[in-house]
């Protein structure tokens, strides 16, 4: 492995935070851009991969479990010697702070429940369209 282990939790930590921004912004790109006539939020593979990554997130929580990105990093930390009171790079710990707030467990299966309802819902309000295929020119 290329690197420092520290800094491939860091990359494993700023991969998580986009994939949480994308959760968390698709759903008001949806609406925006449903509104706006923009075409790709009918695309069903923005949608059913938004969709299903959150269903992902929140049968993981429901399950007890930590999201495999977290346990990669964690591991990664762990094997650069930071511990959980150690300090660790600028980027490890503002991104840290923001993706994950210190909150009970609890509160994050109520969000990600209500927020995959949400979703649900917007893929009945929105619906997704397929590509209309060109005219046969015979």
């Amino acid at each position: 492995m290329m690197g420092t282990p520290a800094l491939w939790a860091d990359v494993i930590l700023v991969v998580h935070f986009v994939i949480a921004g994308f959760l968390a912004l698709g759903l008001p790109v949806i609406w925006i851009g449903a509104a706006a006539g923009w075409r790709f939020v009918r695309n069903p593979w923005f949608r059913l991969a938004h969709a299903g990554l959150m269903g992902f997130v929140l049968a993981e929580t429901a399950a007890g479990r930590l999201c495999p990105l977290t346990v990669w990093e964690a591991a990664l930390r762990r094997l650069a010697g930071e511990g959980k009171d150690e300090p660790v790079s600028l980027v490890g710990y503002w991104v840290g702070r923001v993706l994950f707030p210190d909150l009970a467990p609890a509160w994050f299966g109520i969000a990600y429940g209500l927020f995959f309802a949400l979703i649900v819902l917007t893929l009945f309000l929105i619906p997704v369209r397929r590509a209309a295929k060109p005219a046969d020119p015979r």
